[in-house]
């Protein structure tokens, strides 16, 4: 058996984190994936799609302007930017490995069990440490109806060697927007099913109704309120059956993914083993990332049942605050700052702070500033149809409480307001400070 001060489960950015910051302070540390190291962001999710949009936004700013100075629309050459994606992804796991072998943590290639409070089974090798921490992340829904296992997930989108004629997507969250835009722009019939009646439903929906025209006028078919039953194989398609109001329908397609959510992935490590509380929100944690029935056991990232969003700076945040209260005790309670979100579509979808809904469940006196501003110079030099804004300000003490987004830029833009909102300035410091013009952000004395 070997033993560790502290054993970590997974290797994405919160898990390198905190086996990293642990190895620093000289604490024997260990860490497993069962995937390459580097975790979905860096492998398979927010890097490698960043990098395929980047085409699509060349295609896009060249249709914008066609006519308006450019003459040619480039087309997207799916291999070659498949091949400048894979340059990416197949860089991280080496260069994460090396890192941990100059830190002195032992590196292992395995899932892992629990067999007790404090034990895990590896492979062929039994596993003991004062603190384990599960860092396991998120992986997709199990599609639990006939054919379900037929739909291919995010990570064999972003691993296409070549681009189908046509796509379905299961599910109206964020994911399948964002891969929906993508091969729709690289010329793909694609379609997305969602059971709801209104997709990306953690948005504000008076922003989430500009990127449904958006994705509508990109040719995207978007079936809502319609529960998908059945995948079948049939040949050289698959035949996808959904019900709407009691009557079936069905649609003809080359590929299926699933992109009906992502649930934290813990449900292999025999958490029962090891006293772990956990629900399907992830392993039940106190204030500070602590196991709530299993004082040797720490979460954090998409893994714990935390109030951070999913995101990947939310879990290395949660990664320093779980290795500083391994390291020096139980002193650093969790806090979460603004935390931006973002629809990488085109256009960008961003968002931070409360919701008009979530103001109004927590009975807060609140100004409403909503606009749709396509006729503004920002949008007309740009020839973008979809600009609008809504942003939400506390009537008492004039700060902004929440910001949504859609149009150029607002990735960024997002990030603005994410400062006000945790630094508190009053509306009347940001409508009277000087902004670089003319930039999307010299618009934003202009949402307030």
């Amino acid at each position: 058996m070997k033993k560790y001060d502290v054993f970590v489960i997974g290797s994405g950015m919160a898990g390198m984190t905190i086996a990293n910051k642990c190895a620093s302070k000289g604490l024997k540390v260990g860490i497993t994936d069962e995937l390459p190291y580097g975790g979905t962001c860096a492998l398979r999710g927010c890097d490698p799609k960043k990098v395929i949009i980047g085409a699509t936004e060349v295609r896009d700013f060249a249709i914008r302007l066609k006519d308006k100075g450019i003459d040619t629309v480039p087309n997207v050459n799916w291999r070659d930017i498949m091949a400048f994606k894979q340059s990416f992804v197949d860089a991280m796991p080496p260069k994460i490995e090396k890192g941990y072998r100059h830190n002195d943590i032992d590196t292992y290639h395995s899932s892992a069990k629990f067999l007790s409070k404090n034990t895990l089974q590896l492979g062929t090798d039994t596993i003991e440490a004062d603190k384990i921490v599960i860092a396991t992340g998120a992986k997709p829904r199990v599609l639990d109806f006939e054919g379900g296992y037929l739909a291919l997930s995010s990570t064999d989108f972003l691993n296409l060697k070549e681009l189908p004629q046509s796509l379905l997507f299961i599910g109206g969250g964020y994911i399948a927007f964002e891969f929906a835009h993508i091969a729709a722009r690289c010329g793909a019939d694609v379609t997305i099913v969602h059971r709801g009646k209104r997709p990306l439903e953690n948005f504000e929906q008076d922003i989430v109704v500009h990127l449904i025209n958006a994705t509508k006028e990109l040719g995207i078919k978007l079936v809502l309120a319609t529960e998908v039953s059945k995948i079948e194989k049939r040949d050289n398609h698959y035949t996808v059956t959904g019900t709407t109001d009691g009557k079936e329908m069905t649609f003809r397609t080359e590929t299926v993914f699933n992109s009906a959510g992502r649930p934290p992935a813990i449900f292999d490590l025999e958490l029962d083993k090891s006293g772990i509380s956990f629900s399907k929100e992830g392993v039940a944690v106190n204030e500070y990332l602590q196991s709530a029935s299993n004082p040797n056991v720490y979460a954090a990232g998409d893994a714990a049942d935390s109030k951070g969003l999913p995101l990947t700076p939310v879990a290395v945040m949660e990664g320093h605050i779980v290795a500083s209260n391994i390291i020096k005790g139980n002193t650093k309670k969790v806090s979460y700052p603004p935390m931006p979100s973002v629809v990488f579509t085109l256009p960008t979808l961003a968002a931070v702070g409360l919701t008009e809904a979530e103001a109004k469940s927590q009975k807060i006196e609140y100004q409403v500033n909503y606009n749709e501003v396509g006729n503004w110079f920002n949008a007309e030099r740009l020839n973008v149809k979809e600009y609008a804004f809504k942003t939400i300000v506390n009537k008492e003490d004039h700060t902004i409480l929440g910001a949504h987004l859609i149009g150029p830029n607002a990735e960024e833009t997002i990030n603005l307001f994410a400062i006000a909102i945790k630094t508190k300035m009053r509306i009347h410091d940001l409508r009277t400070m000087i902004f670089s013009y003319p930039t999307l952000s010299s618009d934003i004395p202009y949402m307030l």
